[in-house]
């Protein structure tokens, strides 16, 4: 009697225990890249901003000020949504498709949407203007996680479920366009049909919804100034002073830098020469002051961060939770697209387009949402980990009970 009595009160200390909470670190290989990029981010926008904040009769410290304001609410944000159940965002999932299309409608009224150099892409949120494709790219991705944990099965054998997704993100395309804003509408487009290959759709069903959408971004970019950077990314010497001339000057920042850069501070392009130095082509600025080693440093960050978060995906798909799966592959691929496409237009390999470099860039509404989205990536490897150390206590438990 007394065994069986220490037995059982060995057997429920146990269960108590297996029941507690496990305590588990951030992900090291998603929290410490991501900190590097921002320091660097940090550093490059103090060193890029100077001329651009003087032209403009600001202190030269603005944008850095501005900047790390920027980060300090990122930081919090993706603390905030690190302690939000998965759960709870899953089942929030389906509103997402009307938010994010009600979102980029709301921008285009008059009277609401802000328009900067030609394009009516921000809303104003009191001293600040928020571009709201930023967080329509982060809604996309809930949206297509949820619905793909629901169809995953379907999306691979029926063409019409493979075809939903495509047919949504076409309707935020033609809205973006209306901006305009294409380099937004193929890169959501992109997260999509990526998101849906990832599920395991047919290679015949994804090549026949690539031949559809060639002809509508084909359309698109017919527009005269649209093909005039076309133009100009095949042969940017052509016109050095006119359409070529944030390429040729990017360049020539580049270039400059040879193996290790001119050092911290020096780049000659970022005064007054390449337009947007602190935005969309810091990249060149950086390659420019820190050389071929400074860009293999950053690229690897990138690497580092963007593998481990599609990583965690599989992970999370090896424990059958589908929808964390797909959300870690949608914001792994986000932020893994939009800094190759960003790269790719520093280097002179893409036609330009305005995107900023994830968590490099002077941007608050990019800077914020990609925090949140680092912020959902850890909450995912959390329970992750929280589900395998429950596991693992309650076979202890069952080693314990038996002994």
């Amino acid at each position: 009697m007394i065994k069986t009595g220490k037995k059982t009160g060995t057997t429920r200390q146990a269960r108590h225990s297996a029941s507690v909470a496990v305590a588990i670190r951030p992900d090291s290989w998603v929290l410490i890249p991501a900190l590097l990029l921002l320091s660097i981010g940090i550093v490059m926008v103090g060193s890029a901003s100077i001329a651009v904040a003087e032209s403009q009769g600001v202190s030269s410290n603005y944008y850095l000020l501005r900047h790390l304001i920027y980060v300090f609410l990122g930081v919090l944000l993706a603390m905030m949504f690190r302690v939000i159940p998965i759960a709870l965002l899953e089942r929030v999932s389906r509103p997402m498709l009307l938010l994010s299309a009600l979102a980029l409608l709301v921008v285009l009224m008059p009277g609401i949407g802000h328009t900067v150099n030609g394009s009516t892409r921000w809303i104003r949120l009191g001293l600040v203007n928020f571009q709201v494709v930023e967080a329509v790219k982060l809604m996309v991705i809930i949206y297509l996680a949820g619905y793909l944990a629901r169809k995953a099965g379907l999306v691979q054998t029926r063409f019409f479920d493979t075809l939903k997704p495509l047919i949504f993100a076409g309707f935020l395309s033609v809205l973006l366009l209306l901006q305009p804003d294409m380099g937004s509408a193929a890169i959501i487009t992109a997260i999509v049909a990526g998101m849906v290959w990832l599920a395991g759709a047919a290679w015949r069903h994804i090549f026949v919804l690539g031949l559809l959408t060639l002809p509508a971004f084909g359309f698109a970019a017919m527009e005269p100034y649209r093909l005039r950077r076309i133009f100009s990314f095949w042969d940017p010497w052509a016109d050095p002073y006119a359409s070529g001339f944030q390429l040729t000057q990017a360049l020539i920042a580049v270039g400059r830098g040879e193996l290790f850069g001119v050092g911290l501070g020096a780049s000659i392009q970022k005064l007054y020469y390449l337009p947007e130095a602190h935005t969309d082509f810091i990249f060149a600025v950086l390659a420019e002051e820190f050389g071929l080693v400074g860009v293999i440093v950053v690229l690897a960050l990138f690497l580092l961060l963007v593998t481990r978060i599609m990583v965690i995906g599989v992970m999370a798909h090896r424990l059958d939770r589908p929808f964390s799966g797909f959300l870690a592959y949608g914001v792994g691929i986000w932020i893994g697209l939009q800094a190759m496409i960003s790269v790719g237009v520093n280097l002179g390999v893409l036609p330009t387009k305005g995107l900023t470099l994830p968590l490099i860039s002077s941007g608050g509404s990019s800077m914020l949402m990609t925090l949140l989205a680092l912020g959902l990536v850890l909450r995912i490897k959390y329970e992750l980990d929280r589900s395998n150390g429950v596991k693992h206590l309650r076979k202890k438990v069952q080693r314990g009970a038996s002994t």
